[in-house]
């Protein structure tokens, strides 16, 4: 696995995000660009296990699924209305910054 932790965005996540992260050097993909849109929460996991991406988002179905014990490289979670943006890429920015890809592996973070 690589040493830093890469991310995957479905497609409830604001695009600034994804440009944030990558304006800091982060690897990020997003579901429209990965042509996921619409695809359901296991294929999505399913894509982030097979590029070693930990999944952002805010859909708490991500939640309920990990909860069943399938593997994923990890999810971070927050509620749509809590975090500006700004707040949200400095957060995933200090997850990126100090935390290992093996460490999220089966994980979940919230922000």
């Amino acid at each position: 696995m690589s040493t830093k932790i890469k991310f995957h965005l479905d497609e409830s996540v604001n695009n600034a995000i994804a440009n944030g992260l990558r304006m800091r050097g982060v690897d990020v993909t997003t579901s429209p660009e990965e042509g996921l849109v619409g695809a359901s929460d296991e294929q999505q996991l399913a894509y982030a296990l097979s590029q070693q991406r930990v999944i952002f988002t805010f859909d708490d179905d991500f939640l309920s699924l990990a909860s069943t014990g399938i593997e994923h490289c990890g999810i971070i979670y927050t509620h749509q209305q809590r975090q500006p943006i700004g707040k949200i890429i400095s957060d995933l920015v200090l997850i990126w910054e100090c935390l290992e890809p093996k460490y999220m592996y089966k994980n979940i973070e919230f922000l």
